[in-house]
């Protein structure tokens, strides 16, 4: 049986200490509170996220290992290029984070559900009207092929997920991202539970011991509040010779 921590509703910055994380299943921490900024915010800083399906809890997770992209190492390689050289699309920043979530939300192949619930939208949406969650679009005209959003706490982002109407479209998305994310000295997005489509994008695993000690630090870093939508993923990501 399966004993849980209940978190208090009337201290949404205090969660149980991360490292006693249960092994199975993986990183299952805690339950209850709610998804108020406060809270969100406070989780994430300290290498903690929600996770749960509709008719289920709310559950508190800090998985071991950690995934984790390299900001720095995130740039696109010759097939990336290729597929840029071949489309004419374009990129911005927290110009469509409700139908970046949306998208992300859709229930995938072969998955019957989603765990982006309609709390969890409704969360997230808070934190973008208060500069902390923020979204990379991919446009192509003026249909949306491809999208990332996640929530940045200092100098860490934390990636929630990522969608794809056409090929290579999320890989773009993530790689106008990390080049974003460069520029303002943020060496990490975390990318929360390990899966092989994260690891063949370039993600590598951390134990949760050192990812927990980098997050207490970059958490409390000087970060870039408020909205991104002025800014805009330069040219190092379009294939060469374009403008």
């Amino acid at each position: 049986m399966i004993r849980l921590p209940l978190l208090d509703t009337a201290k949404p910055e205090h969660f149980p200490d991360p490292r006693k994380a249960l092994d199975e299943p993986n990183g299952l921490l805690a339950f209850g509170g709610d998804l108020t900024p406060r809270r969100l915010l406070a989780a994430y800083a300290q290498g903690i996220f929600p996770w749960f399906n509709e008719d289920e809890p709310l559950l508190w997770w800090s998985p071991d290992p950690r995934c984790v992209f390299h900001t720095a190492a995130l740039k696109p390689n010759r097939s990336l290029r290729r597929r840029l050289a071949q489309v004419s699309w374009r990129m911005t920043v927290d110009h469509a984070f409700g139908e970046v979530v949306k998208a992300c939300a859709a229930p995938r192949p072969g998955q019957s559900g989603t765990w982006i619930v309609p709390a969890m939208v409704d969360a997230y949406t808070r934190l973008h009207m208060l500069g902390h969650a923020h979204s990379v679009e991919v446009w192509e005209q003026d249909r949306l092929v491809g999208g990332i959003y996640g929530i940045a706490v200092g100098r860490l982002f934390c990636g929630e997920s990522m969608f794809s109407r056409e090929s290579g479209g999320s890989r773009v998305a993530l790689t106008a991202l990390a080049q974003l994310l460069r520029g303002w000295d943020f060496p990490w997005i975390d990318a929360q539970v390990t899966n092989a489509h994260l690891l063949q994008l370039g993600a590598v695993e951390y134990p949760r011991p050192q990812f927990l000690r980098t997050v207490s630090q970059l958490a409390h870093l000087p970060g870039q509040p408020g909205s991104w939508k002025e800014f805009t993923p330069l040219a190092q990501i379009a294939p060469s010779g374009s403008r």
